[in-house]
């Protein structure tokens, strides 16, 4: 079984912001699977089904962006699903809007949401799906104001042109995912990245 995690923050006011990415990117794969989100566990809004020949949960954590590994380490335990058998969708503030990379490992980059999972499951060795949202010029700030200005930047929606862009992007993610588990990471790499 698969784990597909997108990253988010519950709730109306947070649902269109360009950290809400990995929700967007989640739901859409869910819609276009027949998997309805019906179930709550693991502090997480779930549904499982079919994605091509893998039975999956979907997930969207509802501990907020910055707790995201409370709701990942317990729907792994509770589904006994390994961190490789794992896929987490968040943003990126390092890559331009609608840009998409795969990977499995690495560094969190600075994204709190991956630094919880990393903490609670105890290994950087699950798979990624990156989304750029783009990052504001801030090199004239000084180091709070950067991170005040960031903060913002993350809660705050896509601009309408941007959203022109995400939109495009969203279906490219739920395909990048069908190709990572049916051909495996170097042949979706090398198609999405």
């Amino acid at each position: 079984m698969k784990l597909i995690v997108g990253l988010g923050n519950p709730g109306y006011l947070y649902s269109r912001n360009r950290h809400n990415i990995g929700f967007m990117c989640v739901s859409y794969l869910a819609k276009k699977h027949n998997i309805p989100f019906d179930r709550k566990q693991g502090h997480a809004r779930t549904g499982i089904g079919n994605i091509g020949r893998y039975k999956a949960v979907v997930a969207r954590p509802q501990t907020y962006m910055n707790a995201s590994g409370e709701s990942v380490n317990a729907l792994l335990k509770r589904l006994n699903v390994k961190p490789s058998d794992l896929i987490v969708i968040h943003d990126d503030l390092d890559l331009p809007v609608g840009k998409i990379r795969l990977r499995l490992g690495g560094s969190s980059g600075g994204h709190k949401g991956i630094d919880s999972i990393i903490a609670r499951i105890g290994t950087r060795d699950f798979y990624r799906i990156r989304v750029g949202i783009g990052r504001l010029d801030d090199s004239e700030s000084s180091d709070a104001a950067k991170e005040k200005a960031v903060i913002d930047y993350v809660l705050s929606d896509f601009t309408s042109e941007e959203k022109k862009i995400i939109d495009e992007i969203i279906p490219q993610v739920s395909d990048a995912i069908g190709n990572l588990l049916a051909e495996g990471l170097t042949a979706a790499m090398n198609r999405y990245n």
